[in-house]
């Protein structure tokens, strides 16, 4: 038997999570049967739409349940199998997060390859989930075009520092928001052209618009990358030009409102901008993981493509690691190394 420190959903949050939402529990791992995998991870992420899986209501996915283990993006390796294609010592991911160890069938997994120089736990980042949401809602619904201005807000998290970086990669003009200026000087370092801290500049709307209007073409936006919502959408409606496309990613500004926000006071725009707004889940677009890794892969080798990781050690600290996300404790991926 495998001992195995796992963290559980021991209340519902209302508002933002606290440290009394979760609680851990030691559980015993067997061997694995026919067609199972005994694995022990490595690394496991958190991410902010794990929030959602917090509230007990209908969604993309289930609901987490009070008392269970929670689930999520992990690593690790096999310490035993009893399933045909894994073998001890082989890297695999699967979505049994927030825990230490566990037996699950070999369907659950997949196995990665290891690449020369880059980390294993790049394949939840910049490889992984984050890494295709950015990519494939940047290419897929804003299809910017060279010399287009891209704003993405949240620049400086796993999704947006991707979507930065493809964009340049892509031969655009990139505005972005981060919140230090720590986090601004990463993103001019990676080739943003206009970094702007939202806690600090003042008037979001002014910022934004001043560093459009650097960058002439009548001063306004092509593409909108959204991983925040509230008031960076209504800057972004404002700012847009006409035929302008929204990328709806996320809006971490309210996953904690405990009551309805308001909608964007400027939302009649839309209509006379003719504005395209489409959200999206990576799901969508899981068909193209092989060429984002091989496009990935490509821009990562010419040095277009870096990333940044916040890390927390040890199973215990993923709820602190999970917290964290809705105060800007991180820079590009948050993720617990166990």
């Amino acid at each position: 038997m495998t001992q195995s420190r796992e963290i559980r959903l021991k209340s519902r949050p209302e508002g933002t999570p606290i440290a009394a939402n979760f609680e851990m529990a030691t559980v015993s791992v067997g061997q694995p049967g026919a067609g199972e995998v005994l694995v022990r991870n490595s690394w496991m992420s958190v991410d902010p739409y794990m929030r959602g899986r917090m509230t007990d209501r209908a969604s993309y996915v289930p609901p987490f349940q009070i008392g269970a283990a929670l689930q999520g993006g992990a690593l690790g390796e096999v310490v035993a199998s009893g399933a045909e294609g894994f073998a001890p010592g082989d890297l695999v991911s699967s979505m049994y997060g927030w825990r230490e160890a566990f037996v699950a069938p070999a369907a659950a997994l997949e196995k990665l390859p290891r690449q020369n120089g880059i980390p294993d736990q790049a394949f939840l980042g910049v490889l992984g989930m984050p890494g295709l949401t950015g990519y494939a809602g940047l290419r897929e619904i804003g299809q910017p075009k060279p010399g287009e201005t891209v704003f993405v807000s949240g620049g400086a998290g796993a999704v947006g520092s991707v979507v930065a970086q493809v964009a340049k990669a892509m031969g655009c003009i990139v505005v972005a928001t981060a919140g230090s200026d720590a986090k601004c000087d990463w993103l001019r370092s990676r080739g943003v052209d206009h970094a702007i801290n939202y806690r600090t500049c003042g008037s979001l709307l002014q910022a934004v618009r001043t560093a459009v209007q650097a960058n002439g073409k009548n001063g306004g936006i092509d593409v909108y990358f959204d991983n925040v919502g509230g008031e960076h959408l209504e800057v972004a409606i404002e700012v847009a030009r006409p035929f302008a496309r929204f990328v709806e990613c996320g809006m971490i500004a309210n996953y904690n409102d405990t009551k309805a926000a308001p909608g964007p006071r400027n939302i009649i725009q839309v209509v006379g901008k003719s504005l395209r707004i489409r959200g999206f889940i990576v799901s969508e677009f899981a068909a193209l993981r092989p060429q984002f890794l091989g496009d990935m892969m490509g821009w990562i080798g010419e040095g277009k493509l870096a990333w940044e990781e916040t890390v927390f050690d040890g199973v215990e600290k993923a709820p602190d690691a999970f917290i964290g996300l809705f105060s800007g404790a991180n820079t590009g991926k948050m993720l617990v190394k166990l």
